[in-house]
């Protein structure tokens, strides 16, 4: 944690350097997630279907907020980009059962994303109770 209270966490991904950005930040009581597309450890795209990478976005994007202090019950707001209106109902099918109970509120749009093989990029929010 530097002097400014600010803590960020890191994903490995490949464009986490060269981009210059975090994974996660969080300053105070509040945890903000880049936007996360399906990458695996290795830099590759995970396969699969819309469900398959939005699964795969989600675990990463709560790592990062649980190695920030947060669980997903602290979650207070997504944004969904997607390649595809038709994966809609897929995507969010995955994001009604992760936060169903917790119901954030949430964006979703059709975009262009980075890698044509990417079908969803997610970013979060989430607001804990206390600073870690």
């Amino acid at each position: 944690m530097t002097a400014s209270g600010r803590q960020s966490t890191t994903s490995r991904s490949p464009f986490e350097a060269s981009f210059g950005f975090s994974r996660a930040v969080r300053v105070g009581d509040r945890i903000l997630v880049s936007g996360t597309a399906p990458v695996e450890a290795d830099g590759s795209s995970t396969p699969g279907d819309a469900a398959a990478q939005t699964r795969r976005v989600f675990a990463i994007i709560l790592a990062a907020i649980e190695e920030l202090g947060g669980t997903a019950a602290d979650v207070v707001r997504t944004r969904m980009f997607i390649a595809d209106p038709a994966d809609a109902a897929a995507i969010g099918a995955v994001h009604g059962a992760m936060f169903g109970k917790i119901r954030p509120a949430a964006t979703m749009v059709v975009a262009q994303l980075l890698r044509p093989e990417w079908l969803v990029e997610i970013e979060a929010e989430a607001i804990v109770a206390s600073p870690a």
